[in-house]
């Protein structure tokens, strides 16, 4: 279809925090120019994220009004307003949505109404905790509705098919990494300082939302059994949430907070460069009411710069880290499991070389944002009710 005209229904979009923002704005950058429109939230910073991108991006308000019932229901009318008014002015081919709900219900009704190719974006986590009954009765609805639909990873796509959306219309593609950006042999020595730690010191790193499912908590707790063995690395996590008190008590009745640094928010340019400064990376991601990780970009930016990670056994996170090959899995419930896969990281280097090696290589090779936004335009180019093969969308 080449440089199709499309309309993107979003409310994540940089400068929004979060890899599914990421994800959207680096694809369809790559996907086109100016006849992308893209409607999204307005959120600080937008008007000077938007000034010079290469895509028309809309900005409209998607707030949740309390006074009104249901609260979401002004963010259904601003989206789908939006959306005619860009469908009357322009000669779109396609409408590509964010999420399921509200995008994707939006998304359904433009297409319907102005005869159009809908795309939904599926993320796993949403499947797995909306089951309030009518919200999961419409979200259904929608997915199997879709022309095409893009799974995140293989547990995604198996919770689509339970809902009983049409295989043929679903397509595994993982989001990727800038790898441009998160490289290897960034500078990292100042960081490092600044936690008070020695050059030689090894740290672990994490990076997300302080939520329980990340499975922080639980390298706290491995921490304490690691000093028994003669190991206390540091720890830093990276991200805000609400965890961050909890994160904070519990690493020091672990007597452990010497070790532990909770970061928050750090620039976009020092990133990479404390991906660079761990020795490898950790989110052993566990599943809480259903609620799970859905694939794990922070894996792929972790291998970018050259590191290898460990990871839970739930969700699609088995995308994002090949157990054996690229990192480790291990049980997120299980605190010595997962003590004694860092221990073994730790004291094995040649085991995480290897690791790290594998995890570098298949993260530029395959998991680029050209490489993502290739596969993306093969699902767009795709006839209605065929997906792109799974041999060549991962």
């Amino acid at each position: 279809m080449g440089n199709a005209d499309l309309l993107v229904i979003t409310e994540l979009f940089l400068p929004t925090k979060g890899g599914t923002a990421v994800w959207f704005d680096e694809v369809y950058r790559r996907l086109g120019g100016k006849n992308i429109h893209v409607v999204t939230a307005r959120v600080p910073g937008a008007e000077e994220h938007d000034r010079d991108h290469p895509n028309s991006v809309h900005r409209v308000e998607l707030r949740r009004r309390p006074w009104v019932k249901p609260e979401s229901l002004p963010m259904y009318a601003n989206l789908l307003t939006k959306g005619a008014s860009i469908l009357v002015r322009h000669p779109i081919d396609q409408i590509h949505c964010g999420r399921v709900l509200p995008e994707g219900l939006v998304g359904w009704l433009l297409a319907r109404s102005f005869r159009k190719k809908l795309l939904i974006y599926a993320h796993g986590e949403e499947i797995t905790t909306w089951t309030q009954p009518a919200k999961h009765k419409v979200m259904t609805f929608t997915y199997r509705h879709a022309d095409h639909v893009i799974a995140n990873s293989e547990f995604t796509r198996r919770e689509l098919l339970k809902l009983g959306v049409a295989e043929e219309r679903i397509t595994l593609l993982p989001p990727g990494v800038n790898v441009q950006r998160f490289r290897k042999g960034l500078p990292f020595a100042d960081l490092k300082h600044s936690l008070g730690m020695a050059a030689d010191e090894p740290l672990l790193l994490s990076v997300g939302r302080l939520s329980r499912r990340k499975g922080f908590d639980m390298v706290i707790r491995a921490l304490r059994l690691l000093a028994h063995k003669g190991l206390t690395p540091h720890y830093a996590i990276i991200g805000i949430g609400e965890d961050h008190g909890y994160l904070e008590r519990l690493a020091r009745e672990e007597g452990v907070s010497q070790q532990v640094h909770l970061l928050g928010h750090v620039s976009m340019e020092d990133l990479p460069r404390w991906y660079n400064a761990c020795e490898f990376f950790l989110m052993p991601n566990r599943e809480i009411d259903g609620d799970n990780e859905g694939f794990g970009m922070v894996f792929m930016e972790a291998a970018a710069c050259g590191k290898t990670s460990i990871a839970g056994l739930a969700g699609g996170t088995g995308a994002a880290v090949l157990d054996g090959e690229t990192g480790l899995r291990v049980d997120g419930t299980h605190v010595e499991a997962l003590s004694q896969a860092i221990e073994r990281l730790l004291t094995d280097e040649a085991l995480r070389r290897r690791l790290e090696n594998h995890a570098w290589r298949r993260a530029v090779e395959d998991f680029s944002w050209e490489r993502v936004a290739e596969k993306t335009r093969e699902a767009m180019d795709a006839p209605l009710g065929q997906a792109v093969s799974q041999d060549k969308a991962v």
